[in-house]
């Protein structure tokens, strides 16, 4: 999917370990991190972009303390305020803003993506 719409640089949010027990989605993610470095790598042949998640929060908030609705609130201040409602930059169905749609899951993926992005400039 991801290459069908033309993409040819991938950025994968990588796991860090910090000393905590885990569980089994933690490992299940691991092997999806897996399976995506190996598409990448047979189809362009070449690496992946991995990003730690301290990365994404130091270039968005510049502190390792953000949580995630710092990360969120980050991004939405990268936009312009060019839709309705009480986040503009959001918006709403009538109006959308730039960000209209993005939610759960996206937000993470939208800082990595950014996080990216900004580090290659």
């Amino acid at each position: 999917m991801i290459y069908g719409h033309g993409a040819n640089d991938v950025a994968v949010e990588m796991i860090a370990s910090y000393g905590m027990a885990v569980g089994r989605e933690v490992f299940e993610t691991c092997v999806w991190i897996g399976r995506f470095i190996q598409t990448h790598v047979d189809v362009n042949m070449s690496e992946p972009k991995l990003v730690y998640r301290k990365d994404v929060k130091m270039h968005l908030c510049g502190t390792m303390k953000a949580k995630d609705s710092n990360i969120r609130q980050a991004i939405i201040d990268l936009f312009p305020a060019d839709g309705g409602g009480k986040t503009p930059q959001i918006g709403t169905k009538a109006k959308p803003g730039p960000l209209f749609g993005v939610s759960s899951h996206a937000w993470p993926a939208l800082g990595v993506a950014i996080t990216v992005g900004g580090l290659e400039k």
